[in-house]
Order: structure tokens, then C-alpha cells, then sequence
């Protein structure tokens, strides 16, 4: 942790680079075509770097987490030297998969049909009469489906293909820009997921844009500036994006339309936990908010225990910083918050999606104030369930039912032959380079070559 000079904390946020962009059209089939479908899966889906377990997790030697991504399931398991790897979960027996619950700890794992045994390193050990193999006794031939794995931000992250760049490299500049919340240390306070009737990018570019904000959350006018003219928009070479939108703040869309009461009660809800009483902000002084939450967060964040307040400039203790992670992954990070959203493509049909609403926060020690989720207040000390339905059977927050509303209806207009194709808003130009990356990895564009950071730096 290195703690900056006064004229550090108060720069802005750097621009990324600005990819040019083709002007793809985005029709219709993109979203319910078996074809295409089947490209994404083959061409994209196996050559990425995927987000899909936790470090804290699996904090022993022999404990596992196993996570879906389409077809396939992945083991990621920690090692004896302390290390994680990650196998597919088949045995290469007769393909039978290994285990079907999310969380476990072995010894070993043993195969339900023939009761092969595979160690935690992924060898075989014993093979039920060995000596009736023509070719030999698969032991010492035969390992599990090793893939490569690596970590970051306490997530364990997988790519299924061989020769894939590092992930340092595939991250670009999302990896210093969350390295300054050290999100490895935060905890999760909320996990929901639900199997939803749309497609994985229906999801994606709806978190790829906030120009629906004021039409379908119109209630974040009172606590963000979701006006596109006070917001940057970046895109990254390596095909993720960046949205900083200013937070803490009401919008200057609450003022165009004469709202008589600037101070919605969510931003009087906010300046109290931080010590401020909102009277003082009314009557003309409700955009100096944002400035005032900043100071109070600086003061008191550190007695607090948000030892990551040091890494941050001031606009990133009020303010949204909202990525979507190439290809499947979006969160909005906070200084004391990170919204988890991912949507997993289903294993047969491109009109479904696996979406998860996961919620991630810091645990200083100490401190006892319940965490402010997306769904509600959730106690410090508490142990989340992992809940998993299908959409509709139960809520998944206000905030994304919104979403969720769209999202499903837009899969059924994309079928339609009246749909041709997008008519976008320059704040959306996210969403059309989202798909032209799609567009290039099934072109064999991507991957990049293979090469290291040591590499990259010179």
C-alpha cells in the first residue's frame, strides 16, 4: 500500500485507448442461432480467460470448487505446495464425471462408475483390474484434463485453451486498476443465480450501456449522475470497457426536469452513514455532496479499517466504476462494494442463460456495521448461502429484476423479422465493440500470440 500526495488523490481517471471501431450491425440471429451458437462456443468460449471460482473457497489442501461454463465443468483444486489447478471434471475412463456438488475436500477423486482414483494433482492411481488392459495399466499413462489456471483479485480464473496468453496480459489495464482495492481480501455477502430465458449477450450488453438508466431504473437519479455528458466511456484493445460514472451525487437529469427535491432519500441515507447530516446539503448546496462524501470517506475510512481508501484517488471513494470483463463478466466496484455479474452460457440452448448476482465487500476487522448489498442489508459475520433457481421463481433484487424484465423480452423482438439490426447512441458504442470482438476470435483473429508481461513492458 503506498499512500499518495494531495495532487495524486485529485487527478481523474486516465483515458484507455480508443480501438476503432467497424460498425457491425448486430442482427438478430446473433442471439438464438444454433449456428452461431456453436461458433462462439468452439472459437471464443474456448479460448478466453474466464472468471469461475474463489481463492477463499478452497483455502485447504484437497478442497475444490467445480463451476458449469456451456458443455463443460471445471475442477479448480488446491494443491499441496498451496497452489491451485484446474482439471475438466471427467474421467478419462468412460467420461463420467467426477463430482457434481459446488464446494468439496478430498483425498482424492474417485470415479462413481468404476471407482477409479484420481489424486488432487490430477495422476491416476488405481485403476480397478489393471492388469485386463490390452494396452497396459492406465495407471502412469493417464491423467485428468489439466487446463490452464491462474489468480487475481482472489478469483481463480481458467482458459481452456493451451497455448492462451497470461492472464496479466489478457486483463490489460483492469489489472492495476483493481489491485488499488485489493479486492482479494473482500468477502462475499450475496449470491444468486438463475437459470434466465435469454441469451448470455442480451445480459452483457445491457451492462455494456447506461442509457436505459432513466427508463429503467429511475431511481438512480437521486444517488448517480447517469447522464452520458458526465460520464466516460472506455474501451481496451484487449476488448473489455470501462463506464466511470460520478456517485454520491444527484444527477444533473433531476434538475433539467425541475425536481422540486433534489436529496433523494437514498443520498440522505448515504451522507448519514458517513456522518453528514443532510439538512446541511439542501437548499441549493446538493451537488456539493459528492465533494463532502469524499472528505468524510478520507477521514474516517482508515479508523474505519478500509485500508484500501490509501490506494485510491478521491473520485474512486464516491464514484461507479463499472466494467464488462471480456466476454462474460460485469461488475460495478465501489470503495467499499463490488456488484459480481456473469452470465454462463447454457450447454444446448442459445435462448438461455446461467446469470449470476453476487455481491463482494470488505471485512475489516473490527467493524460491525452491516453490508449495504444490492438486496438488502446483510450482516458482517454472515455465511451467504449459494441460491440457485429459475427466473421468476424468486426475486434477484429490484435492481436486476429491472434488467431481467428487459432482457427476456429483447430475446423474444431479436427473433423477429422486423428486427434488422441495432441503431446505436454513441454512449452504446460499447456494445458494438463487444460483438466485434466476439466477431474476431470466430474469425481466428484472436487469441493474440502468446507472450509475457516481461515481454509487453519493453
Amino acid at each position: 500500500m503506498t499512500v499518495h500526495n494531495a495532487a495524486w488523490y485529485a487527478q481523474p481517471a486516465e483515458k484507455w485507448s480508443e480501438p476503432h471501431l467497424k460498425g457491425q450491425t448486430i442482427p438478430g440471429y446473433r442471439y438464438h442461432s444454433k449456428e452461431f451458437f456453436h461458433d462462439e462456443w468452439e472459437n471464443m468460449w474456448t479460448k478466453v480467460w474466464l472468471l469461475l471460482g474463489r481463492e477463499d473457497e478452497i483455502p485447504e489442501v484437497g478442497d475444490y470448487q467445480q463451476e458449469e461454463v456451456g458443455p463443460e465443468s471445471i475442477l479448480m483444486v488446491r494443491q499441496a505446495d498451496g497452489g491451485i489447478r484446474a482439471f475438466y471434471n471427467v474421467c478419462q475412463h468412460r467420461g463420467a464425471r467426477l463430482v457434481f456438488n459446488e464446494l468439496g475436500t478430498v483425498d482424492a477423486f474417485t470415479c462413481p462408475y468404476h471407482g477409479w482414483r484420481w489424486e488432487i494433482d490430477g495422476t491416476l492411481t488405481f485403476a480397478l483390474d489393471p492388469e485386463d488392459f490390452p494396452e497396459g495399466d492406465p495407471c502412469g499413462k493417464l491423467t485428468l484434463n489439466e487446463i490452464p489456471c491462474d489468480t487475481f483479485a482472489g478469483f481463480i480464473w481458467v482458459n481452456m485453451d493451451p497455448d492462451c496468453v497470461p492472464l496479466k496480459d489478457y486483463l490489460g489495464p483492469i489489472w492495476d486498476d483493481w489491485n488499488a482495492y485489493e479486492i482479494h481480501t473482500w468477502k462475499r455477502y450475496l449470491a444468486l443465480t438463475a437459470t434466465v430465458p435469454c441469451n448470455w449477450k442480451v445480459v452483457l450488453d445491457n451492462f455494456n450501456e447506461s442509457y436505459h438508466l432513466p427508463t429503467v431504473h429511475p431511481q438512480v437519479d437521486g444517488v448517480v449522475e447517469e447522464n452520458y455528458q458526465w460520464t466516460q466511456f472506455d474501451m481496451s484493445e484487449e476488448g473489455h470497457n470501462r463506464m466511470w460514472m460520478q456517485s454520491g451525487t444527484p444527477s444533473h437529469s433531476l434538475a433539467k426536469r425541475g425536481d422540486d427535491e433534489l436529496l433523494k432519500p437514498g443520498l440522505a441515507f448515504l451522507l448519514e452513514q458517513w456522518g453528514l447530516d443532510p439538512d446541511d446539503f439542501r437548499g441549493g448546496r446538493e451537488f456539493e455532496t459528492r465533494e463532502a462524501l469524499q472528505k468524510a470517506m478520507r477521514e474516517k475510512g482508515k479508523e474505519m479499517g478500509y485500508t484500501q481508501f490509501d490506494n485510491l484517488k478521491d473520485h474512486q471513494l464516491t464514484d461507479t466504476y463499472h466494467y464488462t470483463i471480456f466476454p462474460n463478466f460485469a461488475v460495478s466496484v465501489w470503495a467499499d462494494g463490488f456488484h459480481f455479474l456473469r452470465a454462463r452460457p447454457h450447454p444446448t440452448d442459445p435462448g438461455q442463460c446461467l446469470f449470476d448476482n453476487w455481491w463482494y465487500a470488505p471485512a475489516p476487522e473490527g467493524l460491525t456495521t452491516p453490508v449495504m448489498t444490492i438486496n438488502g442489508p446483510v450482516e458482517r459475520d454472515a455465511e451467504v448461502e449459494h441460491e440457485v433457481f429459475n427466473y421468476l421463481d424468486r426475486s434477484l433484487s429490484t435492481l436486476i429484476d429491472q434488467d431481467m424484465g428487459i432482457t427476456t423480452g429483447q430475446q423474444l423482438g431479436f427473433r423477429s423479422r422486423a428486427y434488422k439490426g441495432v441503431y446505436l447512441a454513441k454512449q452504446e458504442h460499447r456494445i458494438r465493440r463487444y460483438h466485434e470482438v466476439i466477431d474476431e476470435y470466430i474469425e481466428g483473429k484472436r487469441p493474440a500470440p502468446k507472450r509475457s508481461s516481461a515481454i509487453a513492458a519493453e
